[in-house]
């Protein structure tokens, strides 16, 4: 394993934290309260500032190095550092067209869409001129099996027609969300529960759909992003907004889900770290019973081991980076559900030691630890809870070993 950055991704490196700290940090409280004011609309500030990075070429570099003009040309091992600095701050990685979940809709489309399906949704989203959302989650069924889902997508002649109930469904809030990747079945009685399903198209402003309610998480509602619940009711799309075809829904949503889920790991290093050296400059300044907090030695330790889990994590991502871009995704499986299972605990356990160094406010408004620490808990449930990676790896592990 070799992680020395090249001099292109060193550049990049410089070129993201200078943007940073010259447009993304200072302007946090500006961002809240733009979004205070109309809070499910994109904030002007962040026109402006993706204006600015795409100005720059700090644009899409998610984007595999497979999709040509529209990529930076990255591989996943070179984006890692870069996704782990956006992740410092929560609404960044938008500013980079780098935000979930139009990152997964666009893999998706850049993979398996057509070429009306790329033109029509896929190049605005690379553009950063709409938002999109992805509809799988659902309130009646356990969704951590995908198998479980309900919505049904009947064909109608030239139509589909869709009747459900998801929630959860991040990005659908916002008033510039044009478009929903919508996970349903097309073939409930299928003996081979992977291939009941299918993922089609729905514009937002079809007839039938509803956005009934935004959902809070830990009472925060996350706008402009949100988590909506959608009901569809006989919601009518052209045959033509299938993804592949039927039947292949199971196979688009875990081609989607493994480059996600690396993502979000990246981002929780990021958030980790920043929360560490926001605690580091607390104790450094604060002082308890006569003295600096960093002289007692339950301080230190705390900062010790949070140091220790933050590298131990990155390592880890990096090689699930490396051997994703060396080997496929398939072949990456393992590690990525290592980091996913990893990752958010350990930004929880950092986070939670800023919290208490800082005292109550920890748990204020005034430091994005507490909004932090809501989003880290909910990732341990988002692309998949710990449960379900564990036991599919702990399956792929003694099958590896007995095989």
């Amino acid at each position: 394993m070799n992680f020395e950055y090249s001099d292109k991704v060193k550049e990049l490196i410089n070129r993201v934290t200078s943007f940073m700290e010259e447009h993304v940090y200072p302007n946090e409280e500006a961002m809240h309260q733009q979004v205070s004011l109309d809070p499910w609309s994109t904030p002007p500030l962040m026109e402006a500032l993706k204006a600015k990075a795409k100005a720059q070429g700090l644009w899409n570099l998610f984007l595999p190095v497979a999709y040509g003009k529209h990529s930076a040309g990255l591989t996943n091992l070179e984006y890692a550092p870069l996704a782990e600095i956006m992740g410092k701050v929560m609404w960044a990685p938008e500013v980079f067209n780098c935000a979930a979940p139009d990152t997964g809709n666009m893999e998706v489309l850049a993979k398996y869409g057509n070429e009306s399906q790329k033109k029509q949704w896929l190049q605005p989203l690379l553009e950063g001129k709409i938002r999109s959302a992805f509809a799988m989650t659902e309130p009646e069924v356990a969704s951590s099996d995908a198998t479980n889902i309900e919505l049904r997508i009947d064909r109608d002649g030239d139509e589909y027609v869709l009747n459900g109930r998801k929630f959860y469904i991040s990005g659908a809030c916002r008033k510039q969300c044009e478009i929903m990747i919508v996970m349903g079945k097309t073939d409930a009685e299928n003996d081979n529960r992977y291939i009941q399903q299918s993922q089609v198209l729905v514009p937002m402003n079809t007839p039938g759909v509803t956005m009934v309610r935004p959902m809070k998480v830990f009472g925060y509602n996350d706008a402009p992003e949100g988590h909506a619940e959608v009901n569809f009711d006989n919601v009518r799309v052209p045959v033509e907004n299938i993804i592949v075809g039927e039947g292949k829904g199971f196979e688009i949503a875990q081609g989607r889900l493994g480059p996600g889920r690396i993502h979000h790991c990246m981002r929780s290093i990021g958030i980790a770290q920043r929360a560490l050296d926001l605690m580091c400059k607390r104790v450094d300044e604060r002082i308890v019973f006569g003295r600096p907090m960093i002289k007692q030695q339950s301080i230190r330790e705390d900062i010790a081991k949070s140091a220790c889990q933050i590298e131990q994590a990155r390592l880890m991502t990096l090689k699930a980076a490396q051997k994703m871009d060396n080997h496929g995704n398939k072949a990456a499986k393992d590690l990525i559900a290592m980091i996913k299972i990893v990752a958010p605990s350990m930004a929880l356990d950092v986070i939670d030691r800023a919290i208490q160094c800082h005292g109550a406010v920890g748990v204020s408004q005034d430091t994005f630890l507490a909004h932090a620490y809501a989003g880290q808990r909910t990732l341990r449930l988002a692309d998949g809870p710990d449960q379900v990676h564990m036991m599919q790896l702990g399956r792929d592990l003694v099958k590896q070993i007995t095989s």
